[in-house]
């Protein structure tokens, strides 16, 4: 089952913001997030706040979803408003989730048509839905294109039958290279997830994804290492010992290729488990994660950011509905940061980046563990000089150590 949330402090009813989120609010970007939580099958790795049919029980439904994401978007909108925060269009939208392609592609183009309706698009936004390779046709991309659409992410996960089997992915391999078409067809961006390091999985099944993913010539690629999540079937598999658990050094091997093939291929490293072929098709909203700009997040257990304020909605999607029906905030709690937990998250995250971290950012006493990050090859000289903590190679297999060090919480 989906983790648990996090505690925090109660979260007003209305929705109302502190005065602090003004501060700089004109200087940062702000996008949309909706989360549809629904998935046909649960795979065995994953812990994210997802249901399948038989989990939801009363009091939700999948087919008056949209119209329920669509009225906590026009309370959101309200909420910034009240708030006194300049308008802003909105640069990025991103639908995940879950499987959003599995509701009618009608009502993603509703949900987004709201998006317009309350806040507006920017000149150039970038607007993704994840899919599962066999939840889409042609049709279905090209009705997400011509109602605004600009880029698909699709969960590909692996080209090796059994290593799809351990991860419990529906679809097939020979249907990667057909969605992919089909996207491209539509005048769609195309993304494709991998995922390395599941039990089983040798370094040769890994080339083969990887071939069969570069062949595709997408515009981006993501590959994340397996991470086993407690309470997830996986994790248990490997507890009875049904399954190995992951090896980190083998990890790490298969991260190397994938960036010397990917590399190869024209993509370039732009975070450390993502590529990119230009700086344009980079995932823009995920950027907006990682360099701490606002966004709302509809949907259940969706997290929002606006100004150091961050908030949760409820998980269940029956327990949503209710507070959407009541008229209230779906908020289970938030927090609000201060300036020194900012200040961290920005180096926890900045060094995760190809564009880096200003140094400014850094203590005296933290700029100290730079040379010893520089000889130690976690991060690259030059642009240290410069001003810039830029992981290499090596950095971003060590991407915890980096952070550490800087923080003082290593040697350094």
């Amino acid at each position: 089952m989906p983790s648990i949330l996090p505690e925090g402090d109660p979260a007003p009813s209305d929705g109302s913001l502190p005065t602090s989120v003004l501060d700089g609010a004109s200087d940062r970007a702000f996008g949309v997030y909706v989360h549809v939580p629904y998935c046909r099958v649960r795979c065995g790795y994953c812990d994210f706040n997802t249901y399948t049919a038989s989990e939801l029980g009363g009091g939700a439904s999948q087919a008056g979803y949209a119209a329920e994401a669509a009225t906590e978007l026009s309370f959101g909108a309200r909420v910034l408003r009240e708030s006194g925060l300049p308008e802003r269009r909105v640069s990025t939208v991103f639908f995940g989730g879950g499987t959003p392609t599995l509701l009618p592609a009608g009502d993603l183009a509703s949900m987004l048509g709201r998006i317009r309706d309350e806040w507006g698009l920017a000149a150039g936004a970038e607007v993704t839905t994840e899919a599962n390779p066999d939840s889409v046709d042609a049709a279905y991309l090209r009705t997400l294109a011509d109602a605004g659409f600009t880029r698909v992410s699709f969960g590909m996960q692996s080209a090796v039958p059994s290593v799809l089997a351990t991860l419990d992915r529906t679809h097939t391999p020979e249907r990667i290279p057909l969605v992919v078409e089909w996207a491209k067809e539509a005048g769609l961006q195309v993304s494709l997830d991998l995922i390395y390091g599941t039990p089983g999985e040798r370094i040769g099944d890994w080339e083969r994804s990887l071939d069969v993913a570069l062949a595709c010539e997408p515009d981006h690629l993501s590959a994340y290492a397996l991470i086993i999540e407690q309470g997830t079937k996986l994790a248990a598999q490997i507890k009875r010992g049904q399954v190995a658990a992951p090896d980190d050094d083998l990890h790490a091997e298969m991260y190397e290729l994938a960036d010397a093939r990917i590399a190869d291929a024209g993509l370039h490293w732009y975070e450390i488990s993502n590529w990119s072929r230009t700086p344009e098709t980079r995932s823009r909203h995920n950027l907006s994660y990682w360099t701490g700009e606002d966004w709302w997040a509809a949907g259940p257990g969706a997290h929002s950011h606006i100004g150091g304020v961050r908030w949760w909605n409820v998980k269940h999607p029956a327990a949503y509905s209710q507070r959407i029906a009541e008229g209230i905030s779906p908020a289970h709690a938030r927090e609000t940061l201060d300036a020194e937990s900012r200040r961290t998250e920005r180096i926890l995250l900045e060094t995760r980046i190809s564009d880096g971290l200003d140094a400014s950012v850094l203590r005296p006493e933290e700029r100290r563990a730079v040379p010893g990050l520089i000889a130690s090859e976690l991060i690259d000289g030059p642009a240290a000089i410069r001003g810039r903590i830029i992981p290499t190679l090596r950095g971003r297999l060590l991407a915890d150590t980096v952070v550490h060090r800087l923080l003082g919480s290593a040697d350094g």
